[in-house]
């Protein structure tokens, strides 16, 4: 295979989590050159909650992911905790999911999704660092530069200490310059994460007014727990040392092989600014009973945190050859943080849309197909985003869950399962039943956000 024929594709691919994975995948079964780039190594760590709701469920059915092989860890609902209440919500037997969801340590769920696009076809090149985007002389993305960060034979520790030494001999400019490849793609796909490099380098900005929220994860030794058939939530959590409710929630997750994936995920407070999420963490797990484990003791690892980009908050989505998925282009959902189903479906989208586009000569046909990627993405989730948005920023960044799971709702079944699925976004289309109606209406009554289909050279962004 000639060096051309390595970095050159139909589609590059940027970044190997769900998002970039699940896009990589379907290009590649449809036939698609697709060139999939990671600049990590499997298995890595990740900062998730690793619990899977019916939707992520789904998109892995559809991908054709194993999920009876030893590892994966059902539930059957949720578990919801606030005050003396505490109330348990099965997974909806509805026609387009399944009733069930899944755990699995996102450790070595991204390893199995990559790997799976990588038996579909797609090229893996694992230890990549993409800087930046090559772009033509019109401001048009044509491929990505990326640099070797493969640390050989080293072991990890030794690895981090020859780069160390090594960058501090010449300016990281410098030694991009030397050491980067090109690799071309008629269209690139960002599938980066939160830092967004790709979009970054072509302009496009957060939206300020999306709320962007944090979220803390640790895993702790609780046989006791590890075996729970639901995902639990807890909605009545502190600002510590205050009565004030934490604009978010806690979860225990059970992954079945004697831990559990303890954590919380909060917005800022609109009158009272940044959550400290260690101290929070610290003064919840203190409540629960010692019998469960959640003690320092048992931990396993550190506290790992991370930013969740919610609601759509960069825009456009496609620009100049360049399509943002997953956390690149802020799809977490605003109205629980969920973001692996998010990311899955997003990379379909994403993927149909480019194999469409490379059926038809470079030029205006192939641009209108691209700049339908937005649409469609607006379609599935804007009503329903804007929504969530409005919720996070007029309660969830005020008082978080408490106001919704209050003893009214917490009393009432029908309460209950209709907000269980607003806040997962699980509905048939069209309604089967009241929950399901009432729902999809209210959702269709919200003015359909404006789509932003461009953002020229110098970045502004145009409808």
């Amino acid at each position: 295979m000639s060096e051309s024929r390595e970095t050159d594709a139909e589609v590059i691919v940027v970044g190997a989590g769900p998002a970039g994975s699940s896009a990589a995948f379907h290009l590649a079964k449809a036939g698609v050159d697709v060139l999939l780039l990671e600049k990590s190594h499997f298995p890595r760590e990740k900062v998730c909650g690793d619990g899977l709701t019916p939707r992520a469920v789904h998109q892995l059915i559809r991908m054709g992911i194993d999920i009876n092989a030893p590892g994966w860890m059902r539930s059957r609902g949720m578990r919801w905790v606030a005050g003396s209440f505490q109330v348990h919500i099965e997974w909806p037997g509805l026609g387009s999911y399944p009733d069930f969801g899944l755990s699995r340590s996102r450790h070595d769920f991204d390893d199995i999704l990559a790997q799976h696009a990588a038996a579909a076809g797609a090229r893996l090149l694992n230890g990549v660092k993409v800087t930046h985007p090559v772009l033509d002389r019109s401001g048009r993305v044509v491929g990505v530069s990326g640099v070797d960060v493969t640390p050989g034979a080293k072991g990890p520790k030794e690895a981090r200490a020859f780069r160390e030494a090594r960058e501090a001999k010449r300016s990281r400019e410098a030694k991009e310059a030397e050491e980067a490849t090109v690799y071309r793609a008629p269209i690139v796909i960002a599938a980066d994460g939160a830092s967004a490099r790709l979009a970054l380098a072509l302009g496009l900005q957060r939206d300020k007014n999306r709320q962007i929220a944090t979220a803390a994860r640790r895993y702790y030794r609780s046989p006791e727990r590890s075996q729970e058939e639901y995902l639990e939530l807890w909605a009545d959590l502190r600002f510590p040392g205050t009565d004030r409710y934490l604009p978010g929630y806690g979860w225990i997750f059970p992954m079945g092989d004697g831990r559990v994936n303890v954590g919380l995920g909060a917005l800022p407070h609109r009158r009272y600014g940044k959550v400290e999420l260690r101290p929070a963490l610290d003064q919840w797990l203190a409540r629960t009973p010692h019998a469960w484990g959640l003690r320092e003791e048992n931990a396993e690892g550190p506290v790992r945190s991370a930013a969740l980009p919610m609601g759509f908050n960069r825009h456009p989505l496609y620009t100049r050859g360049l399509l943002l998925v997953g956390d690149s282009g802020g799809m977490i959902s605003p109205w629980n943080g969920e973001g692996i189903a998010q990311a899955l479906e997003a990379g379909e989208v994403a993927a149909g849309s480019a194999a469409l586009a490379l059926a038809l000569p470079q030029g205006p046909k192939r641009e209108r197909i691209l700049l339908n990627y937005p649409v469609e993405m607006n379609r599935r989730w804007g009503r329903y985003y804007r929504l969530g948005n409005t919720a996070a920023d007029l309660v969830f960044s005020r008082s978080g869950f408490q106001p919704v799971l209050n003893r009214y709702v917490l009393g009432s079944p029908f309460l209950l399962k209709a907000l269980a699925r607003l806040l997962t976004d699980l509905t048939d289309k069209p309604s089967r039943d009241t929950i399901d109606h009432l729902i999809n209406t209210a959702v269709r009554l919200v003015p359909s956000p404006p789509v932003r289909r461009r953002a020229r050279p110098g970045g502004a962004v145009s409808p």
